[in-house]
């Protein structure tokens, strides 16, 4: 008998927490239609966080590579980094369409590849809040970044449009391994004042909007469920499984977008964190 595999190709982890990443290295390979609407956002992290020519900037959970391209574009020497391939063929390709050089690397936010105090600044928009241990993460970003170098990160507050998508995906999504929080715990102040503790300083917040092009609520409904990995994670079981339950889950997911949709737009607020290593 031959040995099952995950889609990647590679046999599936019997450790729970590596399987949860399989999961979600295959979920996110179809996001690369949202990079127009993530290319905005990614102009002003860079733009608040500030890179100069020269510096060693460093994009983790990178996807199509938006915000690297952006910090390249100013001439900061530009690394990024992402779980998943498909969305790293793509950061590529932009790369090669700006024509900025950029190194990429296939890893994790949780493990990464490179030595103390690396980088100048490391960026985020709305990709570390994934890693499974918020702990490890942060602990691993601020590891390679060197004193007085800049974090800075973009995340969804867990009481607005997204972080609230997020609570109802949960509730429909089976159980995570021990120790799996939400990831829109990320946008709360008081959170990421608790995660960088004492190990920064001149800690600030911003807030900002995207504005999602929706024609409808089920047009916007209809595009997640194509892109977003937790969200086709529950289109694909629910479809064969429970049918019933997966119309309950659509209508709850349109009605809290409801409360965000006006002219074509959906309003999807977020939070922007910067702070200096000491």
């Amino acid at each position: 008998m031959q040995n099952s595999t995950t889609k990647s190709g590679m046999a599936p982890s019997a450790d729970p927490l590596a399987r949860f990443k399989e999961a979600q290295r295959e979920g996110w390979a179809h996001f690369a239609p949202l990079e127009a609407l993530t290319t905005p956002p990614a102009a002003e992290l860079v733009r608040r966080a500030s890179p100069r020519a020269g510096q060693r900037v460093l994009d983790v959970a990178c996807g199509t590579g938006v915000v690297a391209v952006t910090a390249a574009r100013l001439g900061a020497r530009v690394t990024g980094l992402d779980l998943t391939p498909e969305l790293l063929e793509r950061a590529r390709e932009n790369a090669r369409i700006a024509g900025v050089d950029i190194e990429w690397h296939q890893g994790d936010v949780e493990q990464l590849p490179f030595a103390d105090g690396t980088y100048d600044m490391v960026l985020s928009q709305f990709g570390h809040i994934f890693a499974p241990r918020p702990d490890v993460a942060i602990a691993e970003m601020l590891r390679v970044l060197q004193p007085g170098g800049t974090i800075a990160f973009s995340t969804w507050p867990p009481e607005l449009c997204i972080g609230r998508l997020f609570a109802l995906i949960g509730r429909y999504l089976p159980p995570p391994p021990p120790g799996v929080v939400p990831p829109s715990l990320w946008g709360d102040p008081n959170v990421v004042r608790e995660r960088l503790g004492d190990a920064v300083k001149n800690l600030r917040f911003d807030r900002a909007t995207m504005r999602v092009p929706a024609l409808s609520l089920q047009h916007n409904r209809t595009v997640m469920e194509k892109t977003a990995g937790p969200i086709l994670k529950i289109v694909e079981s629910l479809s064969s499984t429970d049918p019933a339950k997966l119309e309950t889950y659509r209508r709850e997911f349109e009605a809290i977008v409801a409360d965000y949709f006006e002219d074509n737009f959906v309003r999807q607020d977020y939070l922007i964190s910067r702070a200096m290593k000491i």
